[in-house]
């Protein structure tokens, strides 16, 4: 899974602030390998996906999650990863 943000924009920081909150609640979640990616640094990379706003959940190149993200949202997004894969 991929995480699109930057480090400048504060729906990413708080996005990255629930994921730790997230892997403190339930550690099983620190197994869903998550590679973040700071788009400005890997513009590259980044413009190989499609989206236009982050923080940007990928599994693969399909798009889960873009725009601002609640912490529900993403819980909702590490559940459903967790069910699809039976870990």
């Amino acid at each position: 899974m991929k995480l699109f943000y930057l480090e400048n924009c504060p729906h990413c920081r708080r996005a990255r602030m629930w994921i730790e909150q997230l892997y403190q609640e339930n550690p099983e979640y620190k197994d869903i390998p998550l590679e973040l990616i700071e788009e400005s640094q890997q513009a590259a990379l980044a413009d190989t996906y499609d989206y236009y706003y982050v923080p940007c959940f990928f599994d693969g190149n399909q798009k889960l999650h873009e725009g601002v993200a609640s912490k529900e949202i993403i819980q909702n997004i590490f559940d459903d990863y967790l069910r699809r894969t039976g870990k």
